[in-house]
C-alpha cells in the first residue's frame, strides 16, 4: 500500500486493504451489492475475481449470502450504502449473521449528511441507533486514512459481527502511521481540562478539532477524543475525562438518539453523573444538499460544539 496519508478517498483505502488481507488470508470474501465502481472494489474483483460477489440490488439478499458464506469459513466483508445496509438488510443481519454467532463484516458507506445528493432516503441517520441494539455487535466509525486501515485489519481479525461506518468519498489525515490505533479503545487527539469533546467519524472528529481551536482562542481547555468505537464504549476514558472537566459534550454525524451521544449518556447516569450535551441530529429526516450545507442544517458544526461547550461551563 501507498503511505496511507496520501489517499484522497477512504474507499481506496478500504479497497487496498481487503486486496492486502485477500492475499494474506484466502478466507477473504467480498461482496457487492452493485456498488463495485462506487465503492472502489474493481481492483479486488480483478484480482480475485472467484472471491468477489456482486448480488445485485439485492442488499438483505448480500448479508443472508454473507453469513451462509461465514458459515463454511469464509471471512465475508459486505458493502453498500449505510441505508441499505442497516435499515433495509437489518433483519438479515440481526439473525443470519449475529443470532448465528457468524462473523460478517458489514460495511455502511456514505454516513449521515454524506449522502449529499442522493437525499433523505439514503440518509442513514439512524444506522448508528439501529446497530447499537444488536447483542455483541461491534460498532466503528473511522475518522481519517490511518485509523481506517488500522482498525480493518482488526475488524478482519475479531471474532465476531462487525458493522463500519465508512466515509466513501474524502479523506482526513490525523494522524501519523505510527499512531496507536486499537479497537475498542478511543484516542485522545489533545488533552485539556475544562470540557470534553468527544466525537466520532471524519464529518464529526474534524469540526471537534475545529471547536477545540476557536474555544482555545477564548481561553477554553477543550479535551478532543476520536471514540472511533461506538460499542463497545471506552467507558474507562469516558469516565476519566468526565472526571477530569465535569462537562461532556458528543458529536456525530446521526441522530442524537440512539448513537454515540446516547451511549456515552446511558454511561455517566449510572456510573460517573455529568453535565453534557449531545451535538448531532435532533429527531429529523435527511435532505438533498452539499456537504456543507447539509452540516449548517443540521447542527454538524464546530461552532455549534462550541455553543454547547460554552453552555456547560457556565453551568459549572
Amino acid at each position: 500500500m501507498k503511505a496511507l496519508n496520501e489517499y484522497t478517498d477512504m474507499r481506496a483505502v478500504y479497497a487496498d486493504t481487503l486486496i492486502e488481507l485477500a492475499g494474506e488470508d484466502e478466507r477473504v470474501v467480498a461482496l457487492d451489492a452493485d456498488l463495485i465502481a462506487a465503492n472502489g472494489t474493481a481492483e479486488f474483483r480483478r484480482l480475485y475475481p472467484q472471491r468477489m460477489i456482486n448480488v445485485g440490488v439485492a442488499e438483505a439478499n448480500m448479508v443472508g449470502v454473507a453469513a451462509g458464506l461465514s458459515s463454511r469459513g469464509f471471512i465475508p466483508f459486505a458493502s453498500t450504502f449505510g441505508c441499505f445496509a442497516t435499515r433495509r438488510a437489518f433483519d438479515q443481519f440481526f439473525l443470519s449473521a449475529n443470532y448465528a454467532r457468524r462473523q460478517v463484516k458489514l460495511i455502511g458507506t456514505d454516513p449521515g449528511v454524506t449522502a449529499q445528493f442522493n437525499g433523505g432516503t439514503h440518509m442513514p441517520f439512524c444506522d448508528m441507533s439501529l446497530m447499537r441494539v444488536i447483542p455483541d455487535l461491534v460498532v466503528v466509525d473511522a475518522a481519517d486514512t490511518v485509523s481506517l486501515y488500522k482498525l480493518l485489519r482488526q475488524v478482519y481479525a475479531h471474532p465476531g459481527c462487525v458493522y463500519m461506518r465508512m466515509h466513501r468519498k474524502g479523506a482526513m489525515t490525523i494522524y501519523e502511521e505510527d499512531q496507536e490505533v486499537t479497537l475498542g479503545k478511543g484516542i485522545v487527539i489533545s488533552d485539556g481540562s475544562d470540557v470534553t469533546l468527544i466525537a466520532s467519524g471524519m464529518v464529526m472528529v474534524a469540526e471537534a478539532i475545529k471547536a477545540e481551536q476557536l474555544l482555545s482562542a477564548e481561553g477554553i481547555s477543550a479535551a478532543v477524543i476520536d471514540m472511533h468505537t461506538i460499542k463497545p464504549l471506552d467507558e474507562e476514558l469516558v469516565g476519566t475525562y468526565a472526571k477530569k472537566t465535569r462537562a461532556v459534550v458528543t458529536c456525530e454525524n446521526a441522530q442524537r438518539i440512539g448513537g454515540l451521544g446516547s451511549a456515552v449518556s446511558e454511561y455517566l447516569s449510572e456510573s460517573c453523573p455529568t453535565r453534557m450535551r449531545r451535538v448531532g441530529v435532533h429527531d429529523e429526516f435527511g435532505e438533498v444538499g452539499t456537504q456543507q450545507y447539509l452540516q449548517e442544517r443540521f447542527g454538524l458544526t464546530a461552532e455549534k460544539i462550541v455553543s454547547a461547550a460554552k453552555e456547560l461551563i457556565a453551568l459549572k
